[in-house]
């Protein structure tokens, strides 16, 4: 239940900031909101042994992502769905705990912005420069890292009666 509350608060909040804060390429406030990619990296723990469902929950995710916010139709749906799967490579090697959670985030969200700016680059839908992408990384860092550790240290005070793993 817990990770469903996660994925659903991040996809309306992610809507809910986007509306107040403007969100032009030279024109980017500082809290640019991934919320619900950042959300995959939290969920992960709930599902470490489902792995097929929490593949297919980051893949309806990015597809919610792209209906609402995006109109790449699948693009952000095999997007986060690659991001899982990179999560879950990464997840092997690392114990979980605020620090790495956090280096996850940044390294999440500087391949998001990435991959993105790369697509629109080789399509030529928007005029896109590294300083461009670099800038929207920069920007999108603020939120997403607090978000994170904010969500991660209120699973963490959920009894562990209420919740079926131990993110500690």
């Amino acid at each position: 239940m817990i990770p469903y509350i996660i994925m659903i608060l991040s996809l309306l909040l992610d809507g809910l900031i986007t509306n107040y804060t403007p969100y032009l390429v030279n024109n980017l406030s500082y809290f640019t909101p991934l919320l619900t990619l950042v959300s995959i990296l939290l969920i992960y723990p709930f599902f470490r042994k489902d792995r097929q469902k929490y593949f297919i929950i980051a893949f309806i995710l990015g597809f919610l992502y792209d209906l609402f916010y995006t109109n790449l139709f699948f693009f952000n749906a095999v997007l986060f769905l690659v991001i899982a799967y990179l999560n879950t490579m990464v997840q092997k090697w690392t114990s979980n705990n605020a620090f790495n959670l956090l280096v996850q985030a940044i390294g999440t969200i500087i391949l998001y912005e990435s991959l993105t700016g790369l697509v629109l680059f080789i399509y030529n839908m928007v005029p896109i420069s590294f300083y461009k992408v670099y800038y929207k990384v920069i920007h999108s860092l603020a939120l997403n890292v607090i978000y994170v550790e904010i969500i991660y240290f209120i699973i963490k005070l959920i009894p562990k009666r209420y919740k079926r793993i131990s993110i500690n």
